[in-house]
């Protein structure tokens, strides 16, 4: 049997509750909290929210879930990315192994090449041999040329030359897939900061962005992930992977309220083409209603 939705259980709250007590809000408040909301922002929209029904007198099930829906909304953060053209732009790849990253950097490519915006991948991510063979793969299949170094290399070394290459080519934005061990945090932390200022030396202006690749699924355990790298290197925004799961959770809301961070796209499913830019508006109503 598949997971319950957040949009399931809140209707099944107003079955429960025939009118707005402390229960109500107390359930509300767990449920938030399990639909990947993290505790403090959870209290913040309940005790809102309460204060905001008592004060407009709003009783009925439609009224308090538009009102929530605008409470959530102003919490959650849309990103645009949008390369400019003739400049070299750098998006570095943040995100632990097995969020999605290598895949992303090839969604994120494909996405703006067929936007005719000229795109080469860096495989910096020199620690695993494997994830230098497949980008070099994904941009044989996406057709966006992929600069590597071998294993064990510099991996701003290989951001550097890819920065080069587009600037040689009069312009382009390149993306960078980076590794993300944090078991051995204080030694990663080290390479994404000498990225990092590889990164802003070679971009052109307010062309260079740091994305953290999350996994939407494992909830309060992206948001550690966000805080780690946010930490280390600042974050620009979020690609949120694994969309299309049931876990769809509240990780967008924490990551707006909590960190600053917004989102900029979200990936649902596994083809290139499985990418979008996030619609906040969407999120919320699939969240309150799927």
């Amino acid at each position: 049997m598949g997971k319950i939705s957040f949009g399931q259980k809140l209707a099944g709250l107003f079955g429960i509750h025939t009118n707005q007590n402390d229960d109500f809000f107390d359930d509300l408040t767990d449920m938030l909290i399990e639909g990947d909301i993290g505790a403090k922002t959870a209290f913040e929209i309940t005790e809102s929210l309460e204060k905001s029904c008592r004060e407009n007198r709003l009783s009925s099930k439609e009224e308090i879930t538009a009102e929530l829906k605008k409470m959530l909304l102003s919490f959650v953060k849309p990103a645009a990315l949008e390369p400019e053209k003739n400049k070299v732009s750098i998006y570095m790849l943040l995100g632990v192994n097995g969020a999605g990253k290598t895949t992303s950097a090839a969604k994120l490519a494909s996405w703006f090449k067929n936007r005719e915006v000229p795109v080469i991948m860096a495989a910096a991510d020199t620690f695993r041999a494997a994830a230098i063979e497949q980008l070099c793969w994904h941009g044989e299949k996406v057709g966006v040329r992929v600069v590597s170094h071998q294993h064990g290399a510099d991996p701003s070394a290989v951001v550097f030359d890819a920065a080069a290459a587009a600037a040689a080519k009069g312009g382009a934005l390149v993306i960078a897939d980076t590794a993300g061990r944090l078991h051995n945090k204080e030694n990663l932390v080290r390479e994404l900061q000498k990225i990092d200022r590889t990164s802003q030396s070679k971009a052109a202006d307010g062309c260079y962005k740091k994305l953290i690749v999350l996994d939407a699924t494992t909830g309060q355990n992206a948001m550690r992930q966000a805080e780690v790298f946010h930490e280390a290197v600042g974050i620009d925004a979020a690609i949120l992977t694994k969309y299309d799961s049931t876990a769809k959770g509240g990780i967008a809301v924490s990551l707006g309220r909590e960190l600053g961070i917004p989102v900029a796209f979200v990936c649902t499913g596994e083809k290139y083409e499985d990418i979008q830019p996030f619609n906040p508006e969407q999120y919320v109503s699939e969240f309150l209603e799927g």
